[in-house]
């Protein structure tokens, strides 16, 4: 059956990211533009206003929400009591903590259709290096990520994959200064030319976010790579982890990532030891990922000293 709840559209960014302009652009669509109620939520007053003739005859309120704590359940229960709309935007104020929006809980007749991150690229470099955990919170749960005032020579690839790094399904657009949309090619720091890959080891985090989005490039090719070994009673038997820990955030935000890898003399191994593992590389069901993924097939495994920083970045 349809989804007969009121559509709710949360647009999150930092202050002056592009929210309203995106809000502004979107009300002017065919789609939104059809007379039906729509609330508009504004938690926070940027550069660029909303004209309230040009929302009048889009048969959209503005409300202001002053304050976090005035976004409550029951706040948005009397929005939806006193105004009774169709769909709801919500334009959430950059600064307040993600977590206020993973607490609250929609009226029963609500439901989140979409949610979009806003990023202006003049200013992410900055943003990114002071608020990266902010960013993260917010990406995390968006559905699209959507970079907009953005300029050819900007590192779009890597802003790229720092996205995937923490949020691996959701929609990036990258759009210019005048809202066209730009074809961000992912570069590579390897050929996938030849059948097998040597990787170094700065570039382990390329290529563990391009193999699940493109495994066909990877099919049937072996790699080298230098990992470390994770072993474990929860894993099939005759299979370990060889993977790298990495910090998405900061240091508290350290995680490991590896795929599973099908080796014959797992008892060997040491939990955590560094190793070169070269396998071969296939895209199958496995159980611990309840789903297909990558599988690797151990060629060999030996020994190995770490790396000169035995962390992973995606940037």
């Amino acid at each position: 059956m349809p989804d007969s709840r009121i559509p709710l559209y949360l647009i999150t960014g930092f202050l002056d990211a592009g929210k309203t302009t995106l809000l502004s652009d979107t009300l002017n669509m065919d789609y939104f533009n059809d007379g039906q109620r729509t609330v508009l939520l504004l938690c926070e007053d940027g550069e660029e206003e909303y004209d309230q003739e040009f929302l009048s005859k889009r048969n959209c309120r503005l409300i202001p929400v002053e304050d976090q704590e005035q976004l409550t359940t029951e706040f948005l229960k009397e929005i939806d009591r006193r105004y009774q709309p169709e769909r709801v935007l919500l334009e959430y104020n950059g600064m307040w903590p993600g977590q206020l929006l993973v607490n609250l809980r929609l009226p029963r007749n609500w439901g989140l259709y979409q949610a979009i991150h806003v990023v202006d690229g003049s200013t992410f470099e900055m943003y990114l290096k002071n608020m990266q955990s902010m960013f993260i919170d917010m990406v995390s749960n968006a559905d699209m990520v959507l970079f907009n005032r953005c300029t050819p020579d900007m590192p779009l690839s890597g802003w790229k994959r720092s996205v995937r790094a923490v949020n691996r399904m959701c929609e990036i657009v990258f759009e210019d200064v005048m809202g066209e949309e730009l074809e961000v090619e992912d570069i590579l720091p390897y050929s996938l030319d030849e059948s097998h890959i040597d990787l170094e080891d700065a570039d382990y985090g390329i290529w563990y976010l391009d193999i699940q989005e493109h495994p066909d490039r990877y099919v049937g090719k072996t790699i080298t790579y230098k990992a470390q070994a994770m072993t474990g009673a929860k894993l099939p038997k005759g299979s370990f982890v060889p993977g790298r820990n990495a910090m998405t955030c900061c240091v508290e935000d350290i995680r490991f990532f590896g795929f599973l890898c099908k080796y014959d003399r797992t008892r060997s191994l040491k939990k955590g030891e560094w190793i070169t593992v070269t396998a071969e590389i296939r895209w199958e069901h496995a159980d611990v990922y309840e789903d297909e993924g990558v599988v690797l097939y151990a060629r060999s495994v030996e020994k190995a000293a770490p790396p000169d920083d035995p962390l992973v970045y995606f940037r």
